[in-house]
């Protein structure tokens, strides 16, 4: 296990892109010290460790930073290969190649789209988005049926890269569906999708680092209000 002072990452409570990186280092059982980050005022040291980007989340590993969060997964993954916990690679190429391009299409298709929902400030909005969101989830799901072979997550038997990119999203999916008033992960409509999120929130490494529903959802709730438009003045 990695001593505390090792490991440092740069992280907001409410990202996504933070829970993957949380998760990771959860499944390899390293300790690490979390440093909040106010990203509305970030700080010089977010700065500095990633002046190209400027976003968390950022690891810090022997005063080295890493960052973007499947970059930071995958080198976890690399670097703690023979330490406790299950590799979060298939140690076949051709299947670390593909959980690659299923992880990238996570983020090059379902976030693009997602990001619409999440962002709508009217039942309108919502509608047209999630009819732009759902098309990509069915992909995945029938992407979850060819990877997981049967077994309970895209990983197979354990949570591996594709769990982890797209996993770190199902609080927030919920959180989002309850305010805008729609179902994205509708067990009809995806039956695979829904039991394996389930089965992801499960996972100790998983269950310890998810922001509480109630608190994100109030954050989200502060997030909407900002975006819609101002009421008209007077009566």
């Amino acid at each position: 296990m990695a001593a505390g002072g090792e490991l440092q990452l740069l992280s907001s409570w409410y990202s996504p892109y933070v829970i993957r990186a949380k998760v990771a280092l959860g499944l390899k059982g390293l300790s690490y010290e979390f440093i909040e980050e106010d990203l509305f005022s970030k700080s010089d040291l977010l700065l500095e460790l990633n002046p190209v980007h400027k976003k968390v989340p950022v690891l810090v590993h022997g005063g080295r930073p890493v960052c973007e969060s499947l970059v930071i997964v995958q080198y976890v993954d690399e670097t703690w290969a023979a330490g406790t916990g299950t590799p979060l690679l298939p140690a076949d190429a051709h299947d670390r190649a593909t959980a690659r391009f299923w992880a990238a299409y996570v983020d090059d298709k379902f976030c693009k789209e997602w990001i619409k929902l999440y962002r709508s400030t009217t039942a309108e909005k919502a509608a047209e988005a999630l009819g732009g969101v759902v098309p990509v989830v069915e992909t995945l799901e029938q992407a979850f049926r060819e990877c997981s072979r049967g077994k309970p997550f895209f990983g197979g038997d354990a949570v591996g890269l594709v769990d982890i990119a797209l996993g770190s999203f199902v609080v927030w999916i919920r959180v989002v569906d309850e305010a805008a008033g729609v179902k994205l992960l509708d067990e009809a409509k995806f039956p695979a999708l829904t039991a394996w999120a389930e089965r992801f929130l499960a996972v100790d490494a998983v269950r310890e680092v998810m922001p509480d529903a109630g608190r994100l959802l109030e954050h989200y709730k502060g997030f909407l209000a900002k975006r819609a438009p101002p009421s008209p003045a007077g009566y």
